[in-house]
């Protein structure tokens, strides 16, 4: 089938892997110390790894190419999962036990929530605050985790939180609303390790898609000791 897709200019490429950081699904990977696109049917045709590209070698391009596969992108995420979660037990509470202040020194002394409310659910399609807004869209359990959300996360974002596991129903469609229907600069995807977190970056995903607008966007993921894994 034809359609867009990413085409790396390995000539520009200078082999920093920021492209293959940026790409959440595993579309990209470093070959000889270039970039390269090894799974066609990984590549959403998105372009979260464009910003990441220091020397502009990712252009999109119209070209057959063999269809997103997304059913095999979520396989092989839970297979990451999996074998993250079958590390040893003992190992990051050895680890947080050693350091115990290291992440608490960090924390803020003060809220950077931007707005209220919060709540994927809650929250207006239309408000003053998304206009130019640089958009979190982060999974609950993240702020927990993560000592030091507030300040890494939260600083100069408009954040919104929910649970895809406990929230009924799909984010979707009044992500959808809110990208489609202000000027949002940016989205920043914050999920934990866990396979069921997946719900809300493909619901991102998703909503991204459906507005029909090329915004630059990044997922993270943090891990269920506290650690930032990509």
């Amino acid at each position: 089938m034809k359609r867009r897709i990413i085409h790396i200019d390995k000539e520009k490429c200078n082999g920093c892997g920021a492209c293959a950081d940026a790409c959440h699904e595993g579309a990209i990977e470093m070959t000889d110390g270039k970039a390269e696109l090894v799974r066609e049917d990984y590549c959403d045709g998105l372009g979260d790894c464009l910003p990441a590209c220091p020397t502009g070698a990712i252009t999109f391009e119209e070209r057959e190419a063999a269809a997103y596969d997304e059913s095999a992108v979520l396989a092989a995420k839970q297979k990451k999962a999996a074998r993250a979660a079958c590390a040893c037990p003992g190992t990051a509470a050895k680890s947080i036990k050693r350091e115990p202040n290291m992440q608490m020194q960090r924390v803020p002394t003060t809220s950077q929530l931007a707005q209220w409310p919060c709540q994927i659910k809650l929250v207006p399609v239309n408000a003053p605050y998304f206009d130019g807004a640089n958009l979190l869209i982060a999974a609950d359990c993240t702020a927990y985790a993560y000592a030091s959300f507030h300040a890494d996360f939260m600083r100069n974002h408009i954040t919104l939180i929910g649970c895809p596991k406990l929230d009924e129903g799909d984010y979707a469609e009044k992500l959808t609303a809110i990208i489609a229907r202000n000027e949002i600069k940016s989205v920043k995807v914050v999920r934990m390790e866990v396979p069921c977190c997946g719900g809300i970056e493909n619901a991102v995903k998703r909503a991204l898609q459906a507005s029909g607008k090329f915004i630059p966007w990044q997922v993270v993921t943090i891990s269920t000791d506290g650690r930032i894994l990509d």
